[in-house]
């Protein structure tokens, strides 16, 4: 079973969050382009898939109170 778990960020932590989070992305896939275990390299792209996945619904989210035009 999933668990879906809100968290409340000001603008200054989102921007933080997804540069933190981009690093690693970046990260990630340099590790993953440099090891030669398989079952390491499955865990990794797993990892960067979440990673990425974070990232989309950050980078979608709308501050609360804004109404788009």
């Amino acid at each position: 079973m999933e668990v879906t778990v809100e968290v409340e960020l000001t603008a200054s932590e989102r921007e933080l969050l997804l540069t933190i989070l981009e690093d690693h992305d970046r990260e990630l896939l340099r590790e993953i382009s440099r090891t030669d275990r398989h079952g390491y390299r499955l865990t990794l792209k797993e990892d960067a898939k979440c990673v990425e996945a974070i990232l989309n619904k950050l980078r979608v989210a709308r501050p609360a109170g804004l109404v788009s035009a």
